[in-house]
């Protein structure tokens, strides 16, 4: 008889992968940053582990949006009255492309601790330096 091996968290293997974002669509691309903070790429995954890679975004600012989504809006609320606070994607890809990305991996990342966890995986650059060339290089 055949049984589904686990992976303990002390088993799991990390990558890095670097990701130019530079005319890629963005829907598409948070798709696949977040199969790669779950770790569902890998033959050993475990949903109620963190076994996912570490993702490296560079160009974060030039990715390509199809569609209508330039009017898109993200809202977050401050905790009092009145205080529904509005962002179209046009503008939060110009001033500031990480918190693009993490808004749209984390709606696809777990709702729990350890989707939180994934999260701080991701390293969203908007330009193409970033300084985890010493991790990267070993891949």
């Amino acid at each position: 008889m055949k049984f589904t091996r686990m992976v303990k968290p002390n088993e799991v293997e990390r990558k890095w992968h670097v990701i130019d974002a530079e005319g890629k669509t963005f829907g598409r691309l948070v798709t696949e940053i977040a199969t790669l903070l779950r770790g569902k790429h890998k033959p050993n995954y475990t949903p109620h582990v963190d076994c996912g890679d570490y993702v490296v975004v560079i160009n974060a600012s030039k990715v390509k949006v199809s569609g209508n989504k330039e009017s898109k809006e993200y809202h977050r609320h401050t905790g009092y009255f009145g205080g529904v606070k509005s962002e179209k994607l046009a503008e939060l890809r110009e001033k500031n492309p990480e918190k693009l990305f993490k808004l749209a991996t984390r709606g696809m990342l777990p709702k729990t601790k350890l989707g939180r966890a994934m999260l701080k995986k991701l390293k969203v650059y908007p330009g193409s330096e970033h300084p985890h060339t010493a991790q990267v290089k070993g891949n």
